[in-house]
């Protein structure tokens, strides 16, 4: 029994640093360094697997929120992930009038607080395999974990792949997905 304890011990003390660690990991995200002395914005404008995100969110007039104090968990999908939806979607959401669709697409996309994939895995075990995360727009996404990979599904039925996880930034964090999620 002691060297049970002994071994938990050291398990939770291996994941206390290497979280530590990850904090001030500088993790490279569309070639560019993302670092965590930056805001989300401040990252995210170096990324170019992200310009199509970084041009959403400036005609949705989120820049301020995103770079304000937070924290946020920012599930951010890539060009790629924007490049999948129907063709011409994305040119019509960033038009002035469609604003606010833009707007509740992009915070669908956005969770109040700081959740790093440790954190969303124990939530998933404690849920008995699903994790509700309330969105900063008001609904829900279902996380679950498929191996180790950690999966996003939304209100329609869609499914996002966390591609590059914990990206930590000075007011939040950054998963990378791979399809853009949808509200209801």
């Amino acid at each position: 029994m002691t060297s049970f304890k002994f071994i938990l011990g050291a398990v939770a003390l291996l994941a206390v640093g290497q979280s530590s660690f990850a904090q001030g990991k500088i993790v490279m995200v569309g070639g560019a360094p993302m670092y965590p002395s930056k805001n989300i914005i401040e990252n995210a404008v170096n990324s170019k697997d992200h310009t199509t995100l970084v041009a959403a969110v400036k005609a949705a007039g989120l820049v301020e929120t995103l770079s304000g104090p937070g924290p946020f968990t920012v599930f951010a999908p890539t060009n790629a992930a924007f490049n999948k939806l129907p063709a011409g979607t994305v040119e019509t959401l960033v038009k002035p009038e469609n604003k606010a669709t833009l707007t509740s697409i992009l915070t669908y996309h956005v969770v109040a607080g700081k959740m790093t994939a440790l954190e969303l895995m124990k939530a998933i075990k404690d849920g008995g395999g699903k994790a509700m995360l309330k969105t900063v727009a008001g609904g829900s996404l279902t996380a679950m974990q498929k191996g180790k990979k950690l999966m996003l599904i939304d209100e329609k039925g869609g499914t996002s792949t966390v591609t590059i996880a914990n990206v930590n930034q000075s007011n939040g964090v950054i998963h990378v997905i791979d399809t853009v999620l949808m509200p209801n």
